[in-house]
């Protein structure tokens, strides 16, 4: 198992391109399915994620053709199989979300139920009964959804529980194809469904409103191929910038979108930051000081991202003052703060494990250190980028579902870190 080595007291310093967002790639090459033509996606990043969610394809008899520079061109109409395994489907949740479109394009689907990060349950009821509000019959048989429907799909009044990004893209993608208008309410609002909602009206369909609480699809009878570019991934820009506020360095993200990122931007200069913003991208500057503890709530979008609370926390741990951090989100997603107390944090978490209060340090020092979800463990870099000393982090195959290139991209900062290859 592959480890970092990370040799830590090095002020961050440099630029760097943001890559294209995972969370708007992986959908995008689910929603291909739904197309009577080749769909060719550019700007994916090249991440273990998005090589899963291709051998997915693959295993279903969808032809795909990937280029040196990862545009990923897909053919549908090759499919043969109608059955996403255990396997491959437990290894990652956003592969569920092939089920709706091939239920909307071909009538039937068979996927098994869905794994992922360890951070809590992530039910997915909200998908299932968006997809029974469409006319599917759905069944539970041995750890598979089985769905079905006799003719097209039909479009329907659907409210979500609850703000979830996954059922709302799944259910917007099997809508398309849906007879009729689908109104969907009470709908997550992130970027990347708002990028996802382009490339299928690329390919054809009729979606409106997205980016708002209330989604308008009307149904087509079929969808073609289209070329689409993948937005900048807001995760990884805002973790690179954090990382260089925690360092005390400077750090220009090119093809980050400020739109994307206001609440984050906003809490970076509360931290004493100076954040400059051009044509192409965005730039932290810290000027050598120790930055200045920020509180903050998770949120669904426009709010304080869950993604991005591991990474802030590190900042806090070593940042001047005491800060409060209150997850709301998702539950066991503070695993992390063992083991960045094991490098001289002091965190103490409280109210069930969803707040931590972080009382910042004047260092953290290095330590052997272990990751448990792909946010945390990046989180973990940073601690051992700011620590003194030599730091060890293990099990980062986490760190290489969303990060491309992790350690390539810290050293063009300047960062003293290698890749230990496990025999």
């Amino acid at each position: 198992m592959d480890k970092l080595l990370i040799h830590g007291g090095t002020r961050l310093d440099g630029e760097l391109r943001a890559s294209g967002a995972k969370n708007s790639a992986l959908k995008m090459l689910t929603a291909s399915l739904l197309a009577n033509e080749p769909v060719t996606i550019s700007n994916v990043p090249h991440l273990r994620d998005i090589t899963t969610m291709i051998e997915i394809l693959g295993s279903l008899g969808v032809e795909v053709v990937v280029d040196e520079k990862m545009n990923i061109e897909i053919h549908a109409n090759t499919i043969k199989s109608f059955t996403a395994g255990y396997d491959l489907v437990k290894t990652m949740r956003a592969s569920f979300l092939v089920l709706g479109p091939m239920l909307a394009h071909y009538g039937q689907a068979i996927v098994s139920l869905p794994g992922g990060c360890a951070i809590g349950p992530r039910p997915i009821d909200q998908h299932l009964r968006g997809l029974q509000a469409l006319g599917a019959r759905i069944e539970m048989n041995e750890g598979y959804v089985h769905a079905s429907v006799d003719g097209r799909l039909k479009g329907a009044h659907f409210s979500f529980d609850f703000c979830t990004v996954g059922g709302t893209e799944h259910v917007m993608m099997a809508a398309t194809l849906a007879e009729g208008q689908t109104v969907l309410e009470n709908c997550a609002r992130e970027p990347e469904i708002v990028d996802l909602a382009n490339c299928l009206n690329a390919m054809g369909a009729d979606i409106s409103g997205v980016g708002t609480g209330t989604i308008v699809i009307n149904g087509v009878e079929s969808m073609h191929g289209c070329t689409h570019r993948v937005i900048a991934d807001r995760v990884e820009a805002a973790t690179y910038l954090i990382a260089a506020a925690t360092t005390g360095g400077r750090v220009k993200v090119k093809e980050a979108q400020q739109e994307h990122l206001e609440v984050v931007l906003t809490k970076l200069e509360e931290a004493g930051a100076e954040i400059t913003v051009d044509d192409e991208g965005i730039e932290l500057d810290m000027k050598g000081k120790r930055p200045k503890a920020v509180s903050l709530v998770t949120a669904p979008y426009p709010a304080f991202p869950t993604d991005l609370q591991a990474q802030i926390m590190v900042m806090n741990s070593i940042a001047e003052g005491t800060a409060t951090v209150k997850e709301t989100i998702f539950e066991n997603r503070f695993m992390h703060v063992h083991e960045i107390n094991r490098m001289g944090a002091n965190i103490r978490l409280e109210g069930n494990n969803t707040i931590a209060l972080v009382e910042g340090v004047a260092e953290l020092n290095a330590a052997p250190v272990m990751a448990n979800d792909l946010r945390a463990s990046v989180s973990l870099v940073i601690a051992g980028l700011v620590a003194k000393g030599d730091t060890i982090v293990d099990r980062i195959y986490h760190i290489d579902r969303g990060y491309e290139q992790v350690e390539e991209k810290f050293r063009i900062l300047g960062a003293h870190i290698e890749r230990i290859h496990s025999r």
